[in-house]
Parts: structure tokens; sequence; C-alpha cells
């Protein structure tokens, strides 16, 4: 069997149990899913999720939101701005396409916030549409059983489309499980770091695989860190908006970081991102 097909079969009956996938979730549940699911993990986002979309189940309710409250709820998903962001996407749904999220490409990726990757990932997985999705598990699951390399090194936006595009089925809703499937496969069996390849159903007609699985030496994306960095704080910061019944005086967001000239960065950069802001009387809080 060929490599869809193996994956299909694989996904068919080892996809994990998201409340993303189940039945009866709307397009625009799969849209909030792959907004919370930028850079962060599956485990943090679920239970917010499920909450979220209780409460705000259309994109027209999102919208009625105040910016405030949807940052709480946001909570610690990180990249706040995701949030604001999908909150202008549910105004524009709302407002120019009838509460209803766009199923074409192009009308998706003109949205707030919204760009190449999770357009195609609304119309696959949410219309069932033949779209290659590339993310990072993909590019990594292709890399290995397509091409022979261990990782799949920076970003080739054109080539990477093509690559997976040619492996999907020609029907729009088995091309869609597959798409599903690749990236399934990449995030719990191909992994970067611990690769289960004798649990992968691709082991066969993988090309790494058959080539000894040789080391990757090519060039790698560099990896991020957390602590101490500006986001870290702008998180610090965000924390004591998002815990407070009302506006703070600005002893409290001092009290948050040691580092004056850091913290004052990085309120600046809340304030000009619209994530905070300053009343007259000089206290800061959400915005509304």
């Amino acid at each position: 069997m060929a490599l869809p097909d193996l994956v299909l079969h694989w996904y068919r009956s080892h996809a994990r149990d998201l409340p993303w996938r189940r039945e009866g979730t709307t397009p625009w549940g799969v849209l909030v899913s792959e907004f919370m699911l930028q850079q962060t993990p599956v485990a943090r986002v679920e239970p917010v999720w499920i909450a979220w979309m209780r409460e705000w189940p259309t994109p027209s309710a999102l919208a009625a939101a105040s910016r405030a409250d949807v940052l709480r709820a946001w909570g610690k998903l990180g990249y706040p701005r995701r949030a604001l962001r999908l909150h202008a996407a549910a105004e524009t749904i709302a407002r120019e396409h009838g509460d209803v999220v766009p199923s074409d490409v192009d009308t998706l990726e003109a949205l707030p916030g919204v760009g190449s990757y999770t357009a195609r990932a609304v119309a696959a997985f949410g219309y069932g549409r033949r779209r290659p999705v590339v993310d990072t598990n993909v590019r990594r699951v292709v890399a290995r059983a397509v091409h022979g390399h261990g990782d799949a090194g920076p970003a080739r936006t054109k080539a990477d489309l093509a690559d997976v595009d040619a492996l999907l089925p020609s029907d729009d809703a088995t091309a869609a499980v597959v798409s599903a499937g690749l990236m399934e496969l990449g995030a719990v069996v191909c992994t970067a770091r611990a690769p289960r390849c004798e649990d992968c159903p691709a082991r066969a007609v993988c090309a790494w695989n058959g080539a000894g699985r040789p080391a990757y030496s090519g060039p790698r994306r560099p990896v991020q860190g957390f602590a101490g960095t500006d986001r870290q704080v702008r998180g610090r910061l965000l924390d004591v908006l998002r815990d407070a019944p009302g506006p703070v005086d600005r002893s409290a967001l001092d009290a948050a970081w040691s580092d004056a000239g850091q913290r004052d960065r990085c309120l600046a950069s809340l304030l000009v991102d619209g994530l905070a802001e300053q009343h007259d009387d000089g206290r800061f809080a959400l915005p509304v």
C-alpha cells in the first residue's frame, strides 16, 4: 500500500478523540481550535476550547463579547494577540459572511489573523475539502517517509505544499482525512526527538527507515527560549490585569517583574498591541 492509504487506515482506527474532531463540530469550532493550537500543546487547548465553545458557539456570540472577557477566557494559552485576532475575525464573519465561516481558502485568508495554514486547515477539517495542510508535523513525516531525511529543516512553502498535494487522493472527503492523518502521525508517532518507528503504519514504505534512519545534518530552526524573555514578562503583566476585578495601579504591575527597563518596554508593547489600556487616572486594565 502507498503512504496515503497506510496513513488513512491507521488514522481511522488510531486518531485521538479530540473535541474539535467530533461529529457535529462546526467550521467555527475548527477555526477556534486552529487559532488556539498555534504553538500550544493539545492538552492545554482542550479545556479552554470546550469552555470557549460553550460560551461563544457562533462567531456573532464572540463578536458581541468584550475584549477583556475574551482575554480572560484565553487565560494562559500564550500569544494572547491570537485572542484579539480571533475576536476580530468573528466580527468580520458575523458582519460580512452572515455568521458563517467561509469555506474558500482565499476568503478565509482575508480574515484577521488567518494565514495560509489556518485557511487550508479550516477548508479541509471544517468543510472536508481537498486542500494540502502543512504544519511542522506534516513536514517531518514527508521529509522522512518521502525524502529520506531525518528532519524537514526550514520551511519551503511552495515545495512543502506541492509535496503534500502530491500525496492527497483526488476526492475531497478522503483527502481531508489523509491530511488529518499525516498531521496526527507526526504528532504522536513520527515525533521529532523520539520517533516510534516500530509503531508507524508507514515504516515499510518510509525512505528514512529504509535507509537506516540516518542522522539529520542540515539546517535547523533555532529553539526559542522563554525564561526571562519579553514574552514571559508580558505574560506576567497580563496575569495581573486578568486577575484584577478592575483597573490596577502601576505599583501592581511593578511588583510583577523586577527589571524596570524590561517591564516598561513590555508594558508599552501591550498598550501598542491593544492587549492593555491606560485610563485617564493613570491606572491600567484589559481593553474594553
